[in-house]
């Protein structure tokens, strides 16, 4: 589905029916990466609706610039279309970087938080270089350099040498999307706050959810948001990389509804 969003479209899917989930995916991915939860979310009796953030999947990828907060306020907008008032959000390595904005700026849209294999710290000066070489790369050479670069750690070292059809499929996810969406994650990511001292003041019911064999957002980086979270709950997941719900998608899903059914009714 599609619906006009601050001016562009945005492609989303809406299964199920009851108290709504929103899951945003990572960079440099697509809303395609939450086909294992959709099943799992909309039998426990939930709403999911997943999306493209600007620039990735079938979205349209404006120029840029991009940041945190478009992304947010393009969710948010989502939100309004589909005349959803609060959700649970769960957000993806980049997606949980939109996640913490909107916990910034849109508390009241959320009845829960889901941080997955994702940071509150910002880049250091070298993380910032390498981001934005990358994108001047990627506007350069294209998207085959962002595969190139990422597929070896979205992934355990075990799904890498075990599960070579997944690691394909999501390295095409990659390789078809549009060289500005790219950059422009890349750049937002880059110019993102650190919200490590946010942490203690979010009252959102929240999850941190790792992966033992995340090289991208290790376990201590997850661990540290559950540690600063009022109540945050955690779940290290074993036998998986930074792409756990993909990778071991039994145990993401149980987190996740266990966190749900949880919840009061939102």
């Amino acid at each position: 589905m599609n619906a006009i969003i601050n001016g562009i479209t945005l492609a989303y899917d809406d299964h199920g029916s009851g108290p709504a989930v929103v899951l945003i995916h990572g960079f440099p991915l697509c809303r395609r990466m939450w086909h294992p939860q959709i099943q799992a979310v909309t039998e426990a009796g939930f709403r999911l609706v997943t999306l493209d953030l600007r620039g990735f999947g079938e979205s349209d990828a404006p120029e840029g610039p991009y940041s945190m907060e478009l992304f947010a306020d393009d969710l948010v907008g989502l939100l309004d279309h589909l005349g959803i008032e609060r959700a649970v959000i769960g957000g993806m390595s980049m997606g949980g970087y939109v996640l913490f904005n909107l916990v910034e700026r849109h508390a009241g849209r959320l009845g829960g938080a889901v941080f997955i294999t994702t940071r509150a710290t910002a880049d250091d000066e070298g993380g910032k270089a390498r981001r934005l070489q990358l994108a001047q790369d990627t506007m350069k050479f294209g998207p085959q350099v962002i595969a190139d670069a990422f597929v070896p750690i979205l992934f355990a070292e075990e799904s890498l040498a075990e599960r070579p059809k997944l690691v394909k499929e999501v390295g095409g996810w990659i390789v078809g999307t549009d060289s500005r969406g790219l950059a422009g994650g890349l750049l937002a990511m880059r110019e993102r706050k650190d919200y490590s001292g946010l942490l203690g003041t979010i009252g959102t019911p929240s999850l941190a959810i790792g992966a033992e064999g995340d090289r991208a957002a290790p376990p201590e980086v997850v661990r540290a948001i559950a540690a600063g979270i009022p109540g945050c709950r955690l779940k290290i997941v074993t036998e998986a990389g930074h792409m756990a719900n993909l990778e071991h998608p039994g145990a993401f899903n149980g987190a996740l509804v266990a966190f749900l059914r949880e919840l009061k009714s939102w």
